[in-house]
């Protein structure tokens, strides 16, 4: 079969959050790490920084600020539909509103949204992934074949867990993933944000922008049964539909979280193997494999850690909500907290696994040519 060569895209400190939402929404990407630029004007609040990669962001974050940036400062937009035929009614607005669509992605930083660059090599061992995940706020780690070399990939959280569970059966594994839920100390254990099914999508967007977690329950007014969720990573979809961005003042969540979110032209290869949910493909957008908004994953704290560990695995979730009896949602598992749970000193340091990188290419028919990653699909 024909080699599909897997590039990172890269933004420069530079950009304006305009040209980088753009940027990443056409590349079909939730993310990318920032570059520093040596020409960077001395007078923004950045300075110059010693190393290429200063930092990861996600579209997502981008998107969050933009919103509320324009709510808190009280800024009237023309809210109609765009009359350039495919263009987005969000990209118009940042257009109309300079002292946002041309802010610096640098001057980001300031609001904390930058991700920390922590990147490892091909060679590193699992274990360190694991205390990177464990100590640092990360979604993603950067891999890299040398410290002066480019990123050549990905490890999400979500390709970590389904390496972790190929040592199904192992007494070190089947000690810590056999227990119960409620064995374990979880960050949200006891708590979820949730918003009704019949407030608006603009009152839900102001929520997650505030929470921490990224995700928010949609729950049943009366009943306060769970009938969906709204993550994060869903609201490149008011980028994608522009009837979603401009009736989001009045579009119920209810009505949202059952929106046709099917993807065409999803490529398969890149969503299922773990080869390549360590490449560049691994923060592709679209994902068609995601769980639907109206069919949140959960789990109850009876539930061994291992069910968790598959319901998400099997998904690419990366939150599953904790659920009584009566399908009401008491707490939210992160998959960060499940990576916690095998982080030191709950595994000893040293277990060695081989290089994390290289073994999990090895199984997937990928490769290292120059720098650059080649699969085999």
């Amino acid at each position: 079969m024909a080699k599909k060569e897997l590039q990172v895209l890269e933004l420069n400190a530079g950009n304006s959050v305009r040209d980088a939402i753009e940027l990443l929404f056409e590349n079909n990407l939730c993310g990318a790490p920032i570059v520093d630029v040596p020409d960077l004007d001395h007078t923004t609040t950045i300075g110059r920084f010693s190393d290429r990669y200063i930092g990861f962001i996600d579209l997502a974050s981008i998107i969050l600020w933009s919103l509320q940036k324009c709510e808190n400062d009280h800024i009237q937009t023309k809210d109609n539909a765009s009359d350039e035929p495919g263009r987005s009614g969000f990209i118009t607005m940042l257009e109309q509103i300079p002292q946002i669509g041309r802010t610096k992605i640098g001057e980001l930083a300031k609001s904390f949204l930058w991700d920390s660059f922590f990147p490892i090599r091909l060679d590193d061992t699992l274990f360190h992934v694991l205390l990177l995940l464990s100590k640092h706020r990360l979604n993603v780690v950067p891999v890299i074949e040398r410290p002066d070399s480019q990123i050549m990939g990905f490890v999400t959280q979500n390709a970590v867990v389904q390496l972790l569970l190929k040592s199904d059966g192992l007494d070190w594994f089947d000690g810590i993933a056999d227990n119960a839920l409620s064995e374990f100390r979880l960050e949200n254990e006891d708590h979820v944000v949730q918003v009704y099914g019949d407030q608006s999508v603009s009152e839900a967007v102001r929520i997650l922008c505030g929470n921490r977690v990224g995700v928010i329950a949609v729950v049943e007014r009366g009943t306060e049964t769970l009938i969906g969720n709204m993550r994060r990573s869903d609201i490149y979809l008011l980028l994608e539909n522009d009837n979603l961005y401009h009736k989001r003042v009045t579009l119920t969540m209810e009505e949202f979280i059952h929106t046709d979110t099917s993807k065409t032209g999803s490529d398969p290869t890149i969503e299922r193997d773990i080869g390549a949910l360590l490449s560049a493909g691994a923060l592709r957008l679209r994902n068609s494999f995601l769980p639907r908004m109206d069919q949140p994953v959960t789990n109850k704290k009876t539930d061994p850690l291992k069910q968790a560990m598959k319901n998400l695995a099997e998904t690419k979730g990366y939150f599953s909500f904790l659920v009584d009896d009566s399908r009401h949602a008491t707490g939210v598992l992160t998959i960060r907290d499940i990576i916690n749970q095998f982080a030191p000193p709950c595994v000893d340091s040293s277990f060695h696994g081989g290089g994390f990188f290289e073994s999990a290419l090895e199984q997937t028919g990928c490769k290292i040519e120059n720098g650059t990653m080649f699969c085999d699909h």
